[in-house]
């Protein structure tokens, strides 16, 4: 089966909403409503924001990416920040997550970003094993909410 990924345009509101369904899912989100389609829309129209997904030969959201652009006081570059990475569980290990990774890679070096990072939780070793795979080098930091 051939999978298609690619960033998710201006027009492809029903994709985002089958990617944020994917997403409650994959992460278990318990009593999850997602937002309207107003909102969905003009997340899509952010230049800030970027949706990448990986669909089948029917146009079904078999995973996705969310990623932020951050740009940098230090450099004229943006950082590239993946919030979140998720494949649906019959498709997952099947090189889903590293087709989107490099979707996003060649992007982001289009742009001339300077470089893209993503959390894991130490309990999550599958995560970490995969952003490992895929490329991703390790840093040792402390990660602090503060809850509004």
């Amino acid at each position: 089966m051939e999978i298609i990924c690619h960033k998710l345009g201006a027009t492809e509101s029903a994709a985002l909403k089958q990617l944020v369904q994917l997403y409650a899912s994959v992460f278990e989100m318990e009593d999850f409503k997602i937002p309207d389609n107003d909102y969905l829309q003009s997340l899509l129209e952010k230049e800030s924001i970027s949706f990448f997904v990986a669909t089948d030969a029917s146009g079904q959201v078999l995973g996705g990416l969310t990623a932020y652009m951050l740009p940098s006081v230090y450099y004229t570059a943006c950082e590239v920040y993946i919030y979140d990475l998720a494949v649906d569980q019959q498709w997952q290990r099947k090189g889903i997550g590293r087709k989107l990774i490099d979707s996003l890679k060649q992007f982001c070096k289009g742009l001339g970003c300077r470089y893209i990072f993503v959390q894991a939780d130490l309990e999550d070793q599958h995560a970490i094993d995969f952003y490992h795979a895929t490329g991703g080098l390790r840093e040792e930091v402390v990660h602090f909410d503060y809850r509004l």
